[in-house]
């Protein structure tokens, strides 16, 4: 007898889940709620539930036969109606392993247990869907004979302790062996683990608080995280001080003592105060004081050169896993932040 294929049954709206192996299947059943706008195509309303879903992996899938709506396949023109129901299929290939890359790391630390990385903004930190090479994984298995794996995680994410976001720069710690991943992520899960943040931020939040809110998922765009009520989401806290004002902008330290996905831009966008340059979630608009001349032209050039989120891991402190001391690990910032402070230092009024 062959081993039984494995099954996962999620309703939609929810994140896609990875099949662990090539047997396994991801099946999707949703009902169209009544009021639905009829003039939705099924492709389009696919695409706009399911993450990691864009229009060309939808088309390919309904072509295939993996979808289908009341039983039967439809076109991907077909138009929604309230009541349809649709069922989703479809079979996971394994993912592919990680491969070493020779990749310019900023190592600024390193002994036989862990390694300290101050990542660049742009460099996704392990493989998933859309990014296989380039990562900081890849980049590590060549700088190292070995890191520690885990058969759960895929072989895609040797080492890796806690993430940082694609276009958020910054301190990662990396485990060398078993025994340290262990012990880190224990500290992390006991937020044991001292973590700070500088953010610049839209407005001029008071000189220090406290932001909480529940985390999870936005039921108009499922890849996008926002704060939700009613213990809808996980609970998340977040606490800053503003080192500078510039105007209508401040420089921000953060401190997490939850780590969420997005925690920290989600939680200043949800006050207001939107982290600077963020293009997911509100920040690359003026959202303080006048947008008009040589201001709109320098705000303009600065979230077009900057290209991101002004967010940056700059600290971190923890107890050494293998010594028991405490180590404490700061970086430097970016240029492209220290760019956008220098300007914003030089041409707008400061207050401490």
């Amino acid at each position: 007898m062959g081993k039984k294929e494995e099954r996962i049954y999620v309703p939609l709206p929810i994140m896609e889940k990875k099949a662990s192996n090539d047997r396994q299947r991801t099946i999707y059943e949703h009902t169209v709620p009544d009021g639905h706008n009829s003039e939705v195509r099924l492709d389009k309303y696919i695409t706009s539930f399911v993450e990691n879903a864009t229009r060309n992996k939808v088309q390919q899938a309904i072509k295939d036969g993996h979808v289908t709506v009341n039983g039967k396949k439809e076109s991907k023109s077909y138009r929604m109606q309230p009541g349809d129901e649709i069922y989703i299929d479809i079979p996971h290939p394994p993912p592919p392993e990680a491969k070493p890359e020779k990749l310019d790391l900023n190592i600024i630390y390193e002994d036989d247990d862990i390694i300290l990385v101050n990542k660049e903004a742009g460099m996704v930190v392990h493989p998933a869907y859309g990014n296989w090479t380039g990562t900081l994984v890849n980049g590590l298995m060549y700088h190292v004979d070995e890191l520690a794996g885990d058969e759960e995680q895929e072989n895609l994410r040797p080492g890796i302790v806690h993430r940082l976001d694609k276009d958020t720069s910054g301190l990662l710690v990396v485990a060398k062996n078993e025994e340290t991943l262990s012990d880190l992520s224990k500290l992390f899960q006991e937020k044991d683990i001292e973590r700070t943040y500088w953010a610049i931020v839209w407005g001029t939040p008071k000189k220090e608080g406290t932001i909480e809110g529940d985390i999870g998922r936005s039921k108009k765009d499922r890849k996008l995280m926002t704060v939700l009520q009613g213990g809808r989401g996980k609970h998340a806290v977040t606490h800053y001080k503003v080192l500078e004002y510039f105007d209508y902008l401040s420089l921000v330290e953060v401190k997490l003592e939850t780590g969420r996905t997005h925690q920290i831009r989600v939680h200043f966008a949800h006050i207001g105060h939107h982290v600077f340059g963020d293009p997911t979630y509100g920040g690359t608009s003026v959202r303080y004081g006048p947008n008009t001349g040589s201001r709109k032209s320098m705000f303009h050039n600065l979230i077009t050169g900057l290209g991101r989120q002004a967010l940056h891991a700059k600290t971190l402190g923890f107890e050494h896993p293998a010594t028991g001391e405490q180590v404490q690990f700061d970086s430097e910032l970016p240029d492209d932040f220290q760019h956008v402070l220098t300007m914003l230092r030089e041409n707008c009024n400061q207050e401490y």
